[in-house]
């Protein structure tokens, strides 16, 4: 039997289970709050803008020549930053819109590209991508390799079951709690920083959960293996909203009490990429294409009013 034939028998046999009721646009758009997602991979209202002549000149002649601004991410299953849209195979979020927004103005047609959250830092270095465009925190310790071009704020969210009682004044509240995070994540790093200011204190240690897929984390959220789940923000509004399952109940700056901190698109560093990447950023923010992909996602709350190049980051870990 030809792999086409088979996949249309799939797709039949799940219209019939689904019933001839449904509405084609209910599977493809969530409503969380006001904000309406598009889950589709066809992506219609997706912003699109004119190319820039001055701010494209600036772009390195060998990407100039190759026509294709790369940009690489994970896709998780968690919108409205960077997921799989509902053919499972399309990536689709508000970072994919931002780099689109970018290589417009460039002038490039953009290559989007999916890999583990590690292994994105692994393409910038090599050089196999001009860039990583996908909720990327500045820090100190990666500012010592890599460009950063900000665009939103850096808001992290702690989500709880729905039905916890655990309450959230500050780091020593979540003494002797089972914490999610993300490896890798600059997340883990201001657990870990919280986790030993706790113990030096004489506070119970946060036990510390790592995982790696969204899908995960949620499910031991929803089984409450785990206490509690530190990740970004908008994740947090959507899944929460949408699902009922789960309750954020504080939100702090993802670079540490001291400093807000800042997502921004990371290139190798002295590429030459990073200062046209800023200017289109700061080009979109000037004519209000930057506002409309926030509102489009629901992240006016993360905006930014301009663009900064390695501006201050989350800081480096203490030398052991």
């Amino acid at each position: 039997m030809k792999l086409s034939t088979l996949i249309g028998i799939v797709a039949a046999a799940t219209l019939l289970t689904a019933g001839c009721t449904a509405e084609p646009e209910s599977a493809t758009t969530v409503q969380a709050g006001e904000t309406t997602y598009d889950l589709s991979p066809a992506q219609e209202a997706r912003l699109r803008v004119d190319k820039v002549d001055a701010i494209a000149a600036q772009v390195p002649q060998a990407i100039r020549d190759r026509g294709t601004l790369v940009v690489t991410g994970p896709a998780g299953s968690v919108p409205p930053l960077r997921f799989y849209a509902t053919d499972d195979r399309t990536v689709v979020g508000s970072e994919v819109d931002f780099a689109t927004l970018v290589a417009d103005i460039l002038g490039l047609k953009l290559d989007i590209q999916v890999a583990d959250w590690s292994q994105n830092f692994v393409r910038v270095d090599s050089g196999e991508v001009d860039a990583f465009i996908s909720n990327v925190t500045v820090t100190e310790e990666r500012k010592e390799k890599y460009d950063f071009a900000t665009y939103r704020t850096d808001t992290v969210a702690l989500e709880v079951h729905k039905d916890s009682d655990l309450t959230y004044t500050d780091r020593k509240s979540l003494a002797g709690q089972r914490i999610g995070i993300g490896a890798g994540t600059n997340q883990e790093q201001l657990l870990v920083s919280w986790n030993e200011q706790n113990v030096a204190e004489g506070l119970a240690p946060i036990d510390i959960a790592y995982y790696q897929q969204s899908t995960d984390y949620y499910l031991a959220l929803a089984s409450r293996r785990i206490d509690g789940y530190i990740g970004p923000n908008p994740a947090a509004v959507y899944h929460s909203t949408t699902t009922g399952d789960s309750k954020i109940i504080a939100t702090f700056s993802g670079a540490g009490e001291q400093l807000q901190g800042e997502i921004a698109a990371l290139t190798k560093k002295d590429n030459g990429l990073i200062g046209p990447i800023h200017q289109a950023l700061q080009h979109a923010i000037a004519d209000g294409s930057y506002q409309k992909v926030l509102d489009r996602w629901g992240l006016d709350s993360e905006k930014v009013t301009e663009s900064r190049i390695n501006p201050p980051g989350l800081p480096k870990k203490p030398a052991a």
